[in-house]
């Protein structure tokens, strides 16, 4: 599970792994502009984590760590958002590694400076999976579930290591290119 914090939008995406291959299950994201205080607007983040998390039983999640800004009174608030959201995910049993917003474009575009409309293009390569009409921070919640994909060591699990290209080529003459 990915989620990407926010007291105006929250982002959240739940994917699968089977066979190493990845599937997106559920994505989109929380409006919380209408909410009348900021103590209503974390409590329904609590409550919609806590429903998606009891939902999809996700055994990990990855969250988007909050990077410093120049408005101390915003960043006070998206680290609580981002609190809250770990809490509901802590009560419930779900593991929760952060990752900084340079890592998770870094992790899927190879690009730590990558635009949010570039992390999503690459998503839809990566997941074959289109994500036109999504929000960005529905994306940028993917981004961070498939950076903990990445991450976790879990891609290379199971496939034979190499520590040189001429051994990869000797056993995948298959896939070399012959143009």
């Amino acid at each position: 599970m990915g989620i990407d914090p926010g007291t105006t939008v929250l982002g959240y995406a739940v994917i699968e792994i089977a066979d190493r291959k990845m599937k997106v299950i559920e994505m989109g994201v929380l409006h919380l502009k209408k909410l009348p205080s900021h103590q209503q607007k974390l409590k329904r983040i609590f409550e919609r984590i806590q429903t998606i998390i009891d939902l999809h039983q996700p055994k990990e999640m990855a969250i988007e760590a909050p990077f410093f800004g120049k408005n101390v009174q915003a960043m006070l608030k998206l680290g609580r958002a981002q609190g809250v959201a770990m809490a509901a995910a802590i009560t419930k049993g779900v593991a929760i590694t952060e990752y900084s917003p340079r890592k998770i474009k870094q992790s899927v575009t190879g690009n730590g400076n990558a635009a949010k409309e570039q992390v999503a293009a690459m998503l839809t390569n990566i997941l074959d999976f289109k994500l036109d009409g999504y929000y960005l921070d529905a994306t940028d919640a993917l981004a961070t579930a498939v950076c903990h994909y990445y991450q976790s060591g879990n891609v290379m699990s199971g496939q034979k290591r190499y520590s040189d290209w001429s051994s990869f080529l000797s056993d995948n003459p298959k896939r070399v290119s012959k143009k």
